[in-house]
């Protein structure tokens, strides 16, 4: 259901691109327009529409929340608009291999395409909030259970809703009467010979039965870790399938590093010197974390606290943290300051997308209170990860709870696709305050 809608945006998106070339090309020469030159200018425009739309995936306009918050979705995408026309005038001026230079076209496709984005996303999600509907009925009690209904009554753009059932009623009767489409029930029914029998005559409904792990993971692309078994590790982690992938994995994240750290290197004297300027204090921040097989290593970034900054010990970091300098504020805002982390890359300590590496003295406390956090160390951690586009920095163990949830999904479904759309999906945490 939640793919089906992303595909659809997507699909809504295009369309409405290539309309608003064939709008602006008409509005611009009208009289002398004709639809070979409409086809003349399709090919150079359908591969700038592909840099478009990798923009607005990247920066988050096929994940189903965003237009929750309007102030955000807005000024998002209104930068998005101007990154899109930057890329267009590199584009048609740098490869001159299709003989059109367009100025005020591009600007016209840009703004029509600006206000048939708005008003088809504020459709699609008045529509499908409201309509098309998945109804489904969750059995079982706990707070997990509490959490994935409080998901699906606040998120309705997702495509569930809601629908009460009575165990102690048919429950045939009840699903015709509703139109439920799908029933999701907890492990402790699996156990239950009645249970299981009434499900089994409600199959001629042709409804769809879920177990509630899978069907959590689904809507919320995160794992409840207080409801799974170790049974269910063992039927989920399949390390020795992901071999194959590893190693291409490892070749890849060589070459991005590099490629990285060539592109950023005239920015490592300027943040050096602002760094100095300051305090006079040291330009990197060396750390030792926990990786991959609990093998320590020593993690580097440029520094953005005072020197000295924890020589009381180790402690979260706090959301207006006093130990933070003024470049360092800004270093963290713009991610800067986790450039040199490229080399723990180039070294093998990091990969570019994993869970996020722990401090030795965070483990320890972290394994106490977490059931299976040690699992985090199955895989090799990473500079950017699933956890950290769907969640906020952690500063506390409920904060590293959630955050383990959706590293153990990362775990599970890792894969190249996933990976890209992690990198791509990166370059949101620019727009994210604290």
């Amino acid at each position: 259901m939640i793919n089906l809608r992303k595909f659809l945006l997507l699909l809504g998106d295009a369309f409405l691109l290539y309309f608003s070339l064939f709008l602006a090309l008409f509005l611009r020469f009208f009289k002398n327009f004709s639809f070979s030159f409409f086809i003349s200018h399709l090919l150079p425009f359908s591969i700038l529409y592909f840099f478009w739309l990798v923009i607005l995936y990247a920066f988050g306009f096929y994940d189903l929340y965003l237009i929750k918050d309007k102030i955000s979705f807005y000024s998002r995408f209104l930068g998005v608009i101007l990154i899109n026309l930057v890329v267009g005038v590199i584009f048609f001026y740098s490869i001159t291999l299709f003989g059109i230079t367009p100025k005020t076209n591009l600007v016209l496709v840009a703004v029509i395409f600006g206000i048939l984005f708005m008003v088809w996303r504020n459709f699609f999600y008045l529509l499908f909030s409201s309509y098309f509907l998945n109804k489904v009925a969750i059995i079982g009690q706990g707070e997990e259970i509490e959490n994935l209904k409080k998901e699906i009554r606040e998120r309705p753009y997702l495509g569930y809703k809601l629908v009460p059932v009575n165990l102690k009623e048919e429950l045939l009767p009840q699903i015709e009467k509703e139109n439920i489409d799908t029933i999701i029930f907890t492990e402790d029914f699996e156990s239950d010979p009645k249970f299981l029998k009434a499900l089994y005559f409600c199959l001629p409904a042709k409804v769809t039965f879920l177990d509630f792990v899978k069907a959590y993971e689904l809507i919320t692309e995160k794992i409840p870790i207080s409801m799974v078994s170790k049974a269910w590790f063992l039927e989920n982690l399949k390390e020795r399938e992901k071999n194959f992938y590893d190693k291409i994995k490892r070749i890849i994240d060589l070459f991005l590093a590099i490629l990285f750290l060539i592109l950023s290197f005239l920015l490592w004297p300027i943040i050096a010197l602002a760094i100095k300027l300051e305090d006079s204090g040291p330009i990197f921040y060396t750390q030792e974390r926990v990786g991959k097989d609990r093998k320590k290593f020593i993690l580097y970034k440029f520094r953005s606290m005072i020197a000295g900054a924890e020589k009381g010990g180790p402690r979260w970091a706090e959301k207006e943290d006093q130990r933070i300098t003024k470049v360092g504020k800004f270093l963290r805002e713009t991610h800067l300051d986790e450039i040199p982390q490229m080399i723990n890359v180039i070294k093998g300590n990091l990969s570019l997308v994993g869970p996020r590496p722990e401090r030795p003295e965070f483990v320890e406390k972290l394994e106490k209170e977490i059931d299976h956090y040690s699992l985090r160390y199955l895989i090799k951690p990473g500079f950017t990860g699933w956890a950290q586009i769907k969640f906020r920095y952690s500063r506390s163990i409920k904060d590293s709870y959630e955050k383990f949830q959706y590293d153990l999904y990362y775990i599970k479904n890792r894969s190249f696709l996933l990976d890209v759309g992690i990198l791509l999906k990166t370059f949101q945490l620019f727009f994210k305050r604290e």
